[in-house]
């Protein structure tokens, strides 16, 4: 679990792919230095695990599904990622809940420096999980939608999570990682459910009462 409060931005050194795996290598001095392997790391909102590690570097397996649904596959040498560690329990949580599960990628559309603000596409299969003022994860970072449009969304950037997250180098066409509110998919989930059972409750008392007219009828 994290915050969506990123701690550094690292810097791709080499991404490897062969018939059998995928490994991605990172230069993070800062987080390099206080992690061990078995840890959980957000890479551009998506959660990994350390394989290996020196004081300076990180090194990282991407499962065939990962490669699939991030932009982590389109990594270029030097390009720089958003990383935070898994959130401790006795950290404050500044930002909102982030499973580092991404849900898909979606281009940037605009971003306007002068008043900060960031479109993103929305997919259409993916609308239903944003609301205006509520929060989504983009790169990782916990953001706050600003406006929802029919097939976008808007968000506005401070200054200082422009400065120290990727951001800082993003633009129009770049696909970044997407990973909506986990309690509105967990809502979707309990009133889907819910609705199935209600018809499937209602099917079969419809199927008892036929049942019994049918058997009042022949005695």
């Amino acid at each position: 679990m994290f915050t969506g409060l990123i701690e550094e931005v690292g810097s791709v050194v080499w991404i490897r792919r062969t018939d059998r795996e995928t490994q991605l290598q990172l230069s993070a001095p800062h987080i390099a230095a206080q992690v061990h392997t078995g840890d959980s790391i957000s890479v551009n909102g998506c959660c990994l695990t350390v394989a290996l590690h020196t004081d300076e570097q990180i090194t990282f397996d991407l499962l065939d599904e990962t490669v699939a649904r991030t932009n982590l596959a389109a990594l270029k040498r030097d390009t720089g990622v958003n990383l935070e560690r898994a959130l401790g329990v006795d950290d404050r949580l500044g930002g909102h809940f982030v499973q580092g599960h991404v849900d898909c990628t979606a281009s940037i559309i605009s971003f306007e420096e002068s008043d900060c603000q960031l479109e993103i596409a929305l997919p259409e299969e993916s609308a239903r999980y944003v609301a205006e003022k509520g929060s989504i994860a983009v790169n990782g970072i916990s953001l706050t939608v600003a406006e929802l449009k029919a097939a976008s969304f808007v968000t506005c950037i401070i200054p200082h999570t422009r400065w120290h997250t990727n951001l800082k180098t993003a633009e129009p066409g770049e696909l970044v990682n997407l990973e909506f509110d986990i309690l509105s998919k967990y809502v979707e989930r309990l009133l889907v459910r819910g609705a199935t059972q209600v018809v499937s409750s209602h099917s079969a008392s419809s199927n008892e009462d036929g049942d019994h007219k049918s058997a009042a009828y022949r005695a």
